[in-house]
């Protein structure tokens, strides 16, 4: 049975009801029928959750070629009735897009895309996701390395180590960052500071599409991803209890990223003499002229997962405000808290940004600061009352067979992976966990230990070999060091000036 491949990634379970029988002769089809008529008679539903393993047990041939979780209605799913199968490759189309750039990537409204939810959509939200999931993958959180709070790669080897340079994007510049707000497992110490940073840490990329995804697109796509935290357990009292402002400007931004944004004086180091926003904007300016000049059609999508998500939404406010009009700035956050209040989504509305908030029911972040001070609060007046704007996207992680049922993991459900295979599932508002869905269910575990035991996927298994010893050549083990172009350097960073970067 055919489908058309509308999808970003992971179809490894298929439905024992819809199984074909492969059997090698009649007697034995009949038996299969036999076994699994009786197991429909022991349970109404005889939804099962049988790994290969069990079903090999039971000599039921799984051997099928319908997509998993194949029903009467092809658009969604049972969230209880699996067999894992990891042969299915987690392949993603890249189809022609182009007709879509207004709808997508220029200043056509997002909104009409999202209900049911665009295939072409759900995979560029993918994409940015991914791109934003590489400052979390590349970043050296090794609290013995000597880079650590740094880029492990060059700018040139980011995609590349990472696998994404499928999606066909090259960085342009990499952005560092400081800041005096306590935010525990975000911004941390090297015990090298003389070889790194003590004050400094690389917080995300700037990045260009080629000129193939240009082309398939329709423009030429300038992203910035910012950098997140996966720990929102141990700075929510920090930012429930923080209520102090921008002193600058009565739109008011939430102090912790004000700070983290433009740098408060006295935080400076070899790597962060500007602040991340005059590190960002210069690198946008530069490359929305060279291509304009050209005669291209631009657009920027700043993109971002928690803090991150905050930091992509203050960029995106001075971006709509600096850029030339003509250039469509978008937003694509994930779990992000909110950030301003009335007046600073007033702002952005006024600027034409575009903004997508992926938001999980079961993610608590997104609910800050409005733990305290919200729009439901529904009173005038107040500046201290911050609000959520842009369009939205709520995912609920109960829709997903593949997740554990009934658990309270605050950092689980706020993970960017975890986001990121709800929106492979998505298809709309209600609608049960897409058929089509081939992401890797496996990278939802990478950080965290959501997925079901049956899946056999080890929790928290992202980690490098050997947690990064090697044997030296004397036989002892030892840190492994970096290429001499992952070394971390100002100019490399082109932040001193005394470089400039190049396309």
């Amino acid at each position: 049975m055919a489908f058309a491949c509308s999808v970003v990634a992971n179809e490894p379970f298929v439905n024992l009801a819809t199984a074909h029988d492969r059997s090698s002769s009649p007697t034995e089809a009949v038996k299969h029928l036999q076994v699994q008529n009786e197991i429909k008679k022991s349970s109404p539903s005889w939804f099962l959750s049988l790994t290969s393993t069990v079903s090999n047990l039971l000599q039921l041939d799984l051997r099928v070629n319908k997509l998993p979780f194949e029903q009467s209605d092809s658009k969604s799913t049972s969230s209880s009735c699996f067999v894992f199968n990891n042969e299915i490759p987690a392949c993603s189309p890249k189809e022609e897009i182009s007709f879509l750039r207004s709808a997508i990537h220029g200043p056509g409204d997002w909104s009409p895309l999202l209900e049911p939810l665009h295939p072409s959509f759900r995979r560029e939200i993918v994409k940015y996701g991914e791109l934003a999931q590489a400052t979390y993958d590349a970043f050296d959180s090794n609290p013995v390395s000597k880079y650590h709070g740094s880029c492990l790669y060059g700018r040139h080897r980011l995609f590349p180590a990472l696998g994404l340079s499928h999606h066909g994007y090259v960085v342009t510049e990499y952005v560092y960052a400081t800041s005096h707000v306590h935010l525990p497992n975000w911004l941390v110490r090297s015990f090298f500071p003389s070889l790194w940073s003590n004050d400094s840490n690389w917080m995300g990329f700037v990045a260009v599409s080629g000129d193939a995804e240009s082309r398939r697109i329709g423009c030429r796509d300038i992203v910035v991803a910012w950098r997140g935290t996966v720990c929102p357990a141990e700075w929510i009292e920090d930012l429930k209890t923080s209520s102090n402002s921008s002193p600058r400007t009565r739109r008011r931004p939430r102090r912790a990223w004000l700070s983290q944004h433009l740098q408060l004086p006295g935080q400076t180091s070899h790597f962060t003499r500007s602040s991340a926003s005059e590190q960002v904007m210069p690198e946008l300016l530069r490359l929305v002229e060279l291509y304009k000049k050209k005669g291209e059609e631009v657009s920027v999508t700043i993109t971002g997962h928690s803090l991150g998500g905050a930091l992509a939404l203050l960029n995106a406010a001075e971006a709509g405000s600096l850029l030339p009009k003509d250039v469509a700035v978008k937003v694509i956050s994930f779990g992000a808290p909110r950030v301003g209040n009335e007046e600073f989504g007033d702002m952005l509305r006024r600027d034409g940004v575009k903004i997508l908030r992926m938001v999980t029911k079961q993610d608590v972040v997104p609910k800050m600061p409005g733990l305290f001070f919200n729009e439901g609060l529904n009173r005038t007046g107040w500046e201290w009352i911050y609000e959520h704007v842009g369009d939205v996207l709520e995912l609920d992680a109960r829709a997903s067979p593949y997740l554990k049922k009934g658990v309270v993991d605050i950092a689980g459900f706020h993970g960017l992976e975890t986001y990121l295979h709800l929106v492979d599932g998505y298809d709309r508002t209600e609608g049960g966990f897409r058929v089509g869905a081939r992401r890797d269910v496996a990278l939802v575990n990478k950080a965290n230990g959501l997925l079901r035991e049956e899946l056999a996927i080890p929790a928290n298994w992202f980690q490098p070999a050997n947690k990064g010893m090697v044997k030296n050549e004397f036989g002892r083990w030892v840190l492994s060091g970096r290429d001499p172009e992952d070394i971390p350097s100002p100019c490399a960073a082109n932040i001193s000036g005394a470089c400039s970067s190049t396309v």
